[in-house]
């Protein structure tokens, strides 16, 4: 659905006065978790990173930072991340660490309400997506964002989670997402605030917003095999009482991505010239 400008008027209106009160709301916690994550670990209390906007522009997205400061790795975590701190644990599971992105709100860069806002090698990676999606600005909340409100414990459950979260979560992210963005309206998007807040309180609800696709078992024989194929997923419909979902299997992926495929291989912070391209020092370790 394409927004009249009088009604992109009133979404940004609504989201500059939302954040702004929700920003002042929650100084206090900013302040009692930005002291904490000083004297927890060293490292800077912010971590920034490149991330793709609207109209396919690179902006910096802003949260508390949660994994040790400068620890190598992948520039995204897949479930239960060694490199996060304790007190990171518990910022990612109360979702605390995203309030500094009401900044980027503020700034014009995202929305309360789109989709979620990723590294441009996703971008590249599943590019056909991203064309349409990037029409809008990313948002810090959405259907496919609530629905994986646990994300973290689904991939943690995952035998081959880079497989799992690149072949089953991604694509179904994006057919949420561009499902979402087609039927958008302002009485959506305040629907889905009001689902955000109730979620973060009781996540066990995300489940209202669809099943989460099957993952691998870990049985001790499966644990063996070095790269199990995903297995394509049931032809079945699940019930969801806020985004309609059509049968779907692996086959999901070929309809999200596109020719452009980045291997994720160049994913790895270190040792990839593509860091050079999209990625800067202060934004190493950081996670999807």
């Amino acid at each position: 659905m394409v927004r009249s400008g009088i009604e992109r008027g009133i979404k940004r209106g609504l989201d500059v006065v939302i954040a702004a009160g929700l920003l002042l709301l929650a100084s206090p916690v900013l302040l009692f978790a930005a002291l904490w994550i000083r004297w927890s670990s060293p490292g800077p209390v912010f971590f920034r990173q490149l991330r793709m906007g609207r109209g396919v522009k690179l902006f910096r997205i802003y949260k508390l930072r949660t994994m040790a400061h400068g620890a190598p790795g992948l520039a995204y975590t897949l479930g239960d991340d060694p490199r996060i701190t304790p007190f990171g644990k518990w910022l990612r599971r109360t979702k605390i660490d995203e309030l500094p992105q009401l900044l980027n709100v503020l700034r014009g860069e995202m929305s309360l309400v789109g989709p979620r806002p990723v590294i441009p090698e996703l971008v590249m990676e599943f590019n056909k997506a991203y064309s349409e999606l990037l029409r809008v600005r990313p948002g810090l909340t959405d259907p496919a964002s609530l629905k994986y409100r646990e994300e973290t414990e689904v991939l943690g459950r995952a035998l081959d989670r880079e497989q799992f979260f690149k072949s089953v979560v991604t694509p179904d992210k994006l057919r949420m997402s561009l499902a979402y963005m087609e039927r958008a309206t302002l009485w959506t998007d305040l629907q889905t605030m009001v689902m955000t807040a109730v979620i973060c309180c009781v996540p066990k609800l995300s489940r209202l917003y669809g099943v989460v696709p099957n993952y691998y078992p870990l049985t001790a024989e499966a644990a063996q095999e070095p790269s199990p194929r995903i297995p394509r997923m049931p032809v079945t419909r699940t019930e969801s009482l806020f985004v309609p979902e059509p049968a779907y299997s692996v086959s999901l992926v070929d309809d999200v991505s596109g020719a452009a495929a980045v291997p994720w291989f160049l994913l790895q912070v270190s040792g990839s010239r593509m860091q050079s391209t999209f990625l800067v020092p202060e934004q190493r370790g950081s996670r999807l």
